[in-house]
Parts: C-alpha cells; structure tokens; sequence
C-alpha cells in the first residue's frame, strides 16, 4: 500500500493524521494527499514508538510491527490487509484473538485499497474515545 492510496482520509474532518513511518517508505510523506504531522524521526526504538501510540487514540497501519505494538498496548488498532493476508489474522473476520482492540478492514478483491479506504473512512465519524 502506498501513502497515496489513503488519499481518501483527506475527506475526514476532526481528525490529526499522524505518521509512524520509517525507512524509505517514509519519503512519501512529503508528498501526503491529507495533512500528515511527521515526527518519525524521532522515533528510534519501539520504546518510543509505543509512547507516542499511547497518546494516540486510534492507531490505523498497514505495518504489522505497529499494529503489534499499538495491540499488545492495547490501544484501538485498524489493519488495512491485503486480500492474501497474513496467517495471523486468520480469515473471514474482521477482528484477532489476540489483540481484543484490533480491527481488520480486509481487501475484498487483490489490490484493490480504494474499497478499504471507503470503509476506513465511513467507520472513522462512528469511532469514539472513552477517558
């Protein structure tokens, strides 16, 4: 998946996108299709990888080392996965055994995140934060 592809978030009001990506992917950001806030270059280990999550109220990740972190903190998590998932996130469910605040928006045909996205951004006005 790349940045582009969740161009759609651009049409989400009230909301701060915040990026946790590194590496060379993280390029993409200069060009981001919505407000991105960048601070991953500040972060050098997951320790404060998962300090930044936890200030976060809803972590969305197609990079399975964050939606571990953000899991096992117990923080809200959205995997987008491709349609030839993972094993670990099973198949026909959208949710894991394994991290009870993990949602999975899964592709329905190979490739194609446009449908992802719609779904993503129609669940995000239903998302509420407790405390």
């Amino acid at each position: 998946m790349k940045l582009s592809d969740m161009a759609p978030l651009a049409d989400v009001t009230g909301c701060v996108f915040v990026s946790l990506q590194l590496g060379p992917p993280a390029k993409q950001i200069a060009s981001a299709p919505f407000p991105l806030l960048d601070v991953a270059d500040r972060l050098t280990d997951f320790a404060e990888t998962a300090a930044l999550i936890e200030v976060l109220d809803l972590v969305i990740t197609v990079d399975t080392a964050v939606a571990h972190v953000a899991g096992a903190l117990g923080k809200p998590v959205w995997l987008l996965s491709r349609f030839d998932a993972c094993w670990r996130w099973m198949r026909d469910r959208d949710d894991s055994p394994w991290y009870p605040t993990m949602r999975l928006f899964r592709q329905t045909t190979p490739g194609d995140w446009g449908e992802v996205m719609r779904r993503v951004v129609g669940a995000l006005p239903g998302f509420q934060t407790f405390g």
